[in-house]
């Protein structure tokens, strides 16, 4: 992959950390029940859960562009971990942080199901 590229995905990202750090998550709840009756509890209590599953899902997605920065600098980005092979810049494209082509991502999920 030509060093120009690479840069081109680097800085596509970068980008994409910043936007999720810019992000503003729902807060999480306060911890004790609010004084509404089990229905207002309930919606704060779903409120929390929502609030939490998108900083965790949050969480991961900076990891994975974290790592595929990491890879770019060690210059194996673009390489399939399971097969070996160049992953297709259309994947790349559409999700810079992978670290599986087509293929082997689908068979690793067949397994999982």
């Amino acid at each position: 992959m030509l060093a120009s590229d690479l840069q081109r995905y680097k800085e596509a990202l970068q980008e994409k950390k910043a936007e999720i750090l810019r992000q503003e998550t729902p807060p999480l709840g306060s911890g004790h029940f609010s004084a509404g009756d089990f229905g207002d509890q309930s919606n704060e209590n779903h409120d929390s859960y929502i609030g939490l599953r998108l900083r965790q899902t949050d969480g991961k997605l900076l990891r994975a562009i974290d790592d595929a920065i990491l890879r770019i600098e060690r210059h194996t980005y673009g390489i399939c971990e399971m097969c070996g092979e160049e992953i297709p810049e259309a994947r790349l494209r559409a999700v810079p942080w992978t670290r599986l082509c087509v293929a082997c991502k689908e068979a690793k999920d067949a397994k999982q199901d």
